[in-house]
């Protein structure tokens, strides 16, 4: 229920500022603020034209109190008018009257209404400002346009400081927004800085200062120990390029060292693969050596007998020994039939010459 209550509130709120500002007209009214005290209900309306609300005598404001009564309800309404100073630090009321010349004038003006309020917003001294316009501008097509100029605050804190608003103007080519952000002079921003004339003159006093050391001239005594201290910079960083070179040098004896004990490393480990060459050569394989200890172990593990094994050898050298004899009477008898072969060859080359006939010695 107290949800309801508070909506219907507001609902009246919004509709009783509509008509005052419907009422009085557009372009004259910029903010209506409500307030609710003990006594009635208190109506602040902030203007540019306060005379042009209040009326002869008053005569408006009678009127509208009796309207507030008798349309809206309320018991006791109290008008207050509060004059605003300068009107082109409030939004709403330079949306208003672009709004209204863009109606008085028309869309091919636009660019002429923008800029010139802009100008005047920035010749009244105002941080920044930003204008919007949206709509059938020029063209059929609709478009928007921006015209800014000077410092806006887009986030932050500071981007409260901003004061902003909008409004919309009916044309014959159509509707027309009208959107307007300005930052005016008394705003805060909290990362300005403000350079004063104390600021200003403590600058000025350092500047002096440091010209009047420049023309001094400069003792001998501060020569010499500028000389002193340049002589012990170069001591220092030649001491460094010494150290340094020293410091490669043990580097590359290390280095030295090591590649000598891998060059012997190397020389003997060839020395010893020839030696081991060498040896092979030279030995003579016996049957027994030929992998008859690798069959022996792996029969031993399998559980063979002692006896079969020793037959196992036996028959495999005899049958080595046969081999090898086969071998020989083979190779043998290649090596005679090739023999054979080579003389027949020969043979058939040679030219045969006829015997000559011998005279008979008679």
């Amino acid at each position: 229920m107290e949800e309801r209550k508070f909506i219907n509130l507001k609902k009246e709120e919004f509709g009783i500022k509509e008509y005052i500002k419907r009422d009085l007209g557009r372009g004259k009214i910029s903010r209506l603020d409500i307030e609710y005290t003990p006594v009635g209900e208190k109506i602040i309306i902030l203007t540019s034209k306060p005379g042009f609300v209040i009326g002869k005598k008053g005569e408006k404001i009678e009127e509208l109190t009796q309207v507030l009564k008798t349309k809206f309800k309320l018991e006791n309404p109290h008008i207050e008018i509060n004059e605003i100073k300068n009107p082109l630090f409030d939004a709403q009321l330079v949306a208003d009257e672009i709004a209204m010349a863009l109606e008085r004038m028309g869309n091919l003006k636009f660019k002429v209404i923008a800029y010139k309020k802009l100008q005047d917003i920035m010749n009244a001294g105002a941080l920044g400002c930003e204008l919007r316009t949206s709509g059938k501008l020029p063209s059929d097509r609709a478009k928007s346009w921006r015209f800014a100029e000077g410092y806006l605050k887009k986030a932050g804190e500071s981007r409260k400081e901003v004061n902003r608003a909008q409004a919309v103007a009916l044309t014959k080519s159509g509707i027309i927004g009208v959107k307007v952000a300005i930052m005016p002079p008394d705003a805060i921003i909290y990362d300005k800085i403000n350079i004063d004339d104390k600021i200003k003159e403590q600058l000025k006093n350092k500047v002096t200062e440091k010209e009047e050391i420049k023309k001094k001239p400069k003792n001998k005594a501060s020569k010499n120990i500028t000389k002193t201290i340049k002589h012990q910079k170069s001591e220092d960083f030649c001491g460094l390029k010494i150290s340094k070179k020293i410091f490669k040098s043990k580097k590359s004896k290390k280095e030295a060292k090591k590649q000598k004990k891998k060059s012997a490393i190397i020389n003997k480990e060839e020395v010893n693969n020839k030696e081991v060459l060498a040896e092979s050569d030279n030995l003579e394989i016996k049957p027994e050596e030929d992998g008859t200890a690798i069959k022996i172990e792996e029969e031993l593990e399998e559980g063979v007998p002692q006896e079969q094994i020793d037959k196992d050898i036996k028959e495999e050298t005899k049958n080595k020994t046969t081999n090898d004899i086969t071998k020989e009477s083979f190779e043998e008898q290649n090596k005679s039939e090739i023999t054979d072969i080579d003389i027949k060859k020969s043979n058939k080359h040679k030219i045969i010459k006829p015997k000559k006939p011998e005279e008979d010695k008679e």
